[in-house]
């Protein structure tokens, strides 16, 4: 003869939380861990020594932004460039940094033909992938 219990089944299943709780604070000591011991590295109190060839980056090895505007004028750090100065600028750019990055943004309003110019030029100087910026909308 099989006696029932008198546990109500209605309940449905239960979620344990104290293994989550235990594994939140694992996961909070770790991370405070952690950080500490990147404030402590950056912290020491060491002189570094000089050099004569190191320094700031180089101007060839950061990445180029192009910018297109609406009237199809091609600007470079601020200043307005034509296509061949752009040109001499992206190929000296090259022959210093082969793995010289070239980044695009074309207003919106711009026609097309005017961003096709300017990827052209940075294919035709050696840039082998150049990008193209865009904005994510959601």
């Amino acid at each position: 003869m099989l006696i029932k219990g008198t546990q109500d089944k209605a309940g449905g299943v239960s979620i344990e939380l104290t293994p989550m709780i235990d594994m939140v604070f694992l996961l909070l000591i770790f991370f405070l861990i952690a950080t500490t011991f990147h404030q402590s590295e950056r912290e020491m109190k060491i002189a570094l020594p000089d050099a004569t060839s190191g320094g700031p980056i180089s101007a060839a090895l950061k990445e180029i932004i192009v910018n297109v505007d609406a009237e199809g004028a091609v600007i470079v750090a601020g200043r307005t460039l034509g296509l061949d100065e752009l040109r001499t600028l992206i190929s000296g750019r090259v022959a210093i940094n082969p793995e010289q990055k070239v980044s695009v943004r074309g207003d919106r309003a711009a026609a097309y033909a005017h961003i096709v110019n300017v990827l052209d030029i940075c294919k035709a100087s050696g840039i082998a992938e150049p990008y193209i910026d865009t904005v994510f909308v959601e």
